[in-house]
Formats: C-alpha cells, sequence, structure tokens
C-alpha cells in the first residue's frame, strides 16, 4: 500500500465539526454491529477541540475528513497498572483513531496507522500503545496483524461495562 504523507495533516479548528459527524457515524455503526465503543458520552467535541488545541490530532483527507487519529505522548491514568514491555518513558500513544463508516475496509485505518509508526519511528520514540475495545474482535486483528502485542486488560466505565485491551509495539 503506498504511503501517502500529503493525505494527512494535523486537524485544524475549522475541521471540528466533520470530525465529530464522523465519530458520531462510527458510534453509530459501531453499535448496529452490537459493538458498544463509543456513545454519547465519547468521543465528545470537547475532547476534540482539546485535542486540536494539543496539536495531537491528525486528519485522512482526500477531498473530504476520511479518517482521524490521535498521537500524544501523554499516558492516561489507567494505563498505570498495566505491565508495558518498555519503560513508562518516551512512548507514543494512540487513540480515537476512526474511519467514516463509508470507507471501513478500503485501507484508510491501515494508512493512518503507516503514518503513525512512521512518526514515532522518525521522533524515536520506543514504542506504541494504545487500546481497543474488548468486543471488537476486528480492531484486535488489526493491531495484532501489525505486530502489536495484548498485555492487559482496563475500563472506560462512562463507555462500558466491558473491559478495554491494551496493546503495545516496542520499536
Amino acid at each position: 500500500m503506498a504511503f501517502a504523507k500529503n493525505m494527512i495533516r494535523k486537524a485544524l479548528f475549522s475541521d471540528l465539526d466533520s470530525i465529530h459527524e464522523l465519530t458520531q457515524a462510527c458510534a453509530k455503526a459501531m453499535i448496529a454491529k452490537n459493538i458498544y465503543q463509543w456513545n454519547e458520552y465519547y468521543p465528545t467535541r470537547d475532547r476534540f477541540q482539546k485535542d486540536i488545541e494539543l496539536q495531537e490530532l491528525y486528519i485522512l483527507e482526500e477531498t473530504t475528513i476520511k479518517g482521524i487519529v490521535v498521537l500524544t505522548q501523554i499516558m492516561d491514568e489507567e494505563y498505570v497498572p498495566i505491565q508495558w514491555l518498555t519503560k513508562n518513558a518516551n512512548n507514543m500513544y494512540i487513540h480515537r483513531l476512526a474511519v467514516d463508516p463509508k470507507y471501513w475496509g478500503q485501507g484508510y485505518a491501515q494508512k493512518l496507522m503507516e503514518y503513525a509508526e512512521h512518526y514515532a519511528i522518525k521522533k524515536g520514540f520506543a514504542s506504541i500503545r494504545l487500546d481497543t475495545f474488548s468486543q471488537n474482535k476486528r480492531n484486535q486483528k488489526f493491531y495484532e496483524t501489525r505486530g502489536y502485542h495484548r498485555l492487559g486488560e482496563i475500563y472506560f466505565p462512562k463507555q462500558s461495562k466491558e473491559p478495554f485491551y491494551c496493546y503495545e509495539l516496542p520499536i
């Protein structure tokens, strides 16, 4: 798959409505598949505004926004109890990876992950860490196929009573 850097850029405040609409569509599409990962409490428009303020939100765009991803160095407190493969220093965290449901299965999530992984290598991070919903088998396979190691469970009670699995890819 060709790696197209020019398709991915940092999100702007003017993108906020489109980003929020995309993730609302994702939440509805996942719920229709009995995957209760996102809901009215997460992710919020305010969360995306903060991601843009921190300059951590990236969008994949081809005339319209097809996908998003957050790349951050900030470790969520929920991640603290996990026995990570690398030290808790110099790690990149991936959050809120989403592709507009109209474009699911067309390789856009792969492109966003390629971008994230190249970014992490270029910046010299020790590893990439992320979580995915325990009931989202497709996402688990997606990350495991890319070489990510499943390490433990965390909970986000406002999102689901079910756990989320943490993954790490040492670089």
